[in-house]
């Protein structure tokens, strides 16, 4: 097949030298090409910024400053007057008994609280995931004591707790059981307190875990219910397995939320003896116990070593959760 040689008119090159104007367009090109880069690089860190600065502001520079105070002798009637101790306020915390008493109580109203809690979240988790009427208004209904302020729902439940005329008394008199004095007794205290946490957290661990069973694939129930599986079969062989991470999650959370009680046995009484956690310290927990050391003793650098030291035993708890985890995780390979 015959070719033809293109002629000298129909591609002319651009001189060597190039027109000043034809620059222009390049040199716009390279500017939008690497703001265009510089956008792609530093969109991401303008994103997240905020949270950084807010979380600086108000959570490590508060964190840090406590920890500056826990190393100093300060009063809340000189807070300018900061006296340097090193570790005697950890020493001295560590050595009162209060404080190893706070720690128990602490521990046993988290177990107490967070086993029937979490218990009771599943149990009615896999009743809400069945194919109920008015499924709507049942997920609303177990929702609503979350939606409760915590001093709304300690000051109801210290009524019904009441040692004279509370509703509890009135009805363990009525069926002859006798009366309770709840606030007072070392194991009725740590009860009312964690029947408190139970009523107001037991509906958020449920929709957590409803969440989760949701996500799990229809097909292992329709494979497990033609080999013969029962329903029961099904939540301990199906169901169980595949909320391993969230029930490990709510754990985790439980625990920290354990570590915080304030508010419950602040107000079970109320007045002097909520602020102490009772006539015999009963039920003072690590934060009542650093609330009466920091605003009602006023020394704020023991206050500020228990605030460490109870993120010690979080730290402590979230190492031991993960271990754990990481232990079921390898026996389920």
């Amino acid at each position: 097949m015959a070719t033809s040689t293109p002629t000298r008119d129909s591609y002319a090159p651009p001189p060597s030298g190039g027109s000043p104007h034809a620059s222009v367009p390049s040199r716009r090109q390279a500017w939008r090409s690497r703001l265009w880069r510089f956008d792609d690089k530093a969109s991401p860190y303008a994103y997240i910024a905020p949270f950084f600065l807010v979380f600086g502001a108000f959570g490590l520079y508060p964190l840090l400053y406590t920890g500056w105070i826990a190393l100093h002798r300060v009063e809340m009637t000189g807070l300018d007057q900061m006296e340097w101790v090193g570790w005697d306020n950890f020493d001295k915390i560590l050595h009162d008994a209060e404080f190893w008493t706070a720690v128990g109580n602490t521990f046993l109203i988290g177990v107490m609280s967070t086993v029937p809690q979490l218990l009771v979240a599943l149990g009615l988790a896999h009743l809400l995931n069945y194919r109920l009427r008015a499924r709507t208004f049942w997920r609303t209904v177990i929702l609503t004591p979350y939606a409760t302020s915590v001093a709304s729902a300690a000051l109801v439940f210290a009524l019904v707790f009441r040692a004279d005329g509370g509703l509890l008394n009135w009805a363990l008199h009525f069926v002859g059981l006798g009366d309770t004095n709840w606030a007072n007794g070392h194991w009725t205290s740590k009860i009312a307190i964690s029947v408190i946490v139970i009523w107001r957290w037991t509906g958020y661990n449920t929709l957590i875990y409803l969440a989760a069973m949701q996500a799990v694939p229809s097909d292992l129930y329709e494979a497990a219910s033609l080999d013969g599986a029962s329903r029961w079969q099904q939540f301990r062989k199906v169901t169980i397995p595949s909320l391993r991470p969230t029930i490990l999650f709510t754990i985790v959370i439980s625990t920290i939320g354990s570590m915080q009680l304030f508010g419950e046995p602040l107000l079970l009484e109320g007045g002097t003896l909520g602020a102490t956690g009772g006539n015999e310290n009963q039920y003072e927990t690590l934060s009542v116990y650093l609330y009466n050391y920091g605003w009602n003793l006023g020394h704020l650098g023991p206050a500020a070593a228990v605030a460490w030291a109870m993120l010690a035993l979080l730290l402590i708890i979230a190492a031991v959760n993960w271990l754990i985890g990481r232990f079921v995780r390898k026996s389920a390979v």
